[in-house]
């Protein structure tokens, strides 16, 4: 046997094994083209999703809480933004179980840095509060 014999390709019957296909050119061009496509559609998605949940202009933080009793809990918060629009938080708290067991939307007024006192109306004992989100109002 030649090495001429052993790359070349079989040769089979007419009619035994059914009609044979063309070899068929290969498209990396289109490969890439979807790929393109596909990662452009990703950014895409994660811009918008960014933009609609991950508002980094409004950032709060919790300084400290007091008078925390079996129907309200005060806490003191602060909230970063670029200092042009007023804000609006949503302050939660939660029972031991994770339960909400207070919620409410706190207007903070325009500024760099806004400080704000808010006493938050319970159900039962808050366990923790927290500040899910700020937006702009």
């Amino acid at each position: 046997m030649t090495d001429q014999d052993a790359t070349a390709t079989p040769v089979f019957p007419p009619g035994r094994y059914g009609r044979r296909r063309a070899e068929r050119r290969r498209r990396p061009w289109l490969t890439v083209l979807v790929g393109a496509l596909v990662m452009v559609a990703s950014a895409g998605i994660g811009y918008r999703l960014y933009k609609q949940y991950g508002d980094p202009e409004h950032s709060p933080r919790i300084l400290s809480e007091s008078e925390r009793t079996a129907d309200h809990v005060t806490i003191r918060f602060e909230v970063r933004s670029d200092g042009h629009n007023p804000s609006v938080c949503i302050v939660r708290a939660r029972a031991q179980d994770g339960l909400v067991v207070g919620s409410a939307e706190v207007p903070v007024p325009a500024g760099k840095r806004s400080v704000q006192t808010y006493t938050l109306v319970t159900r039962e004992r808050a366990f923790v509060v927290d500040i899910p989100k700020c937006r702009a109002a």
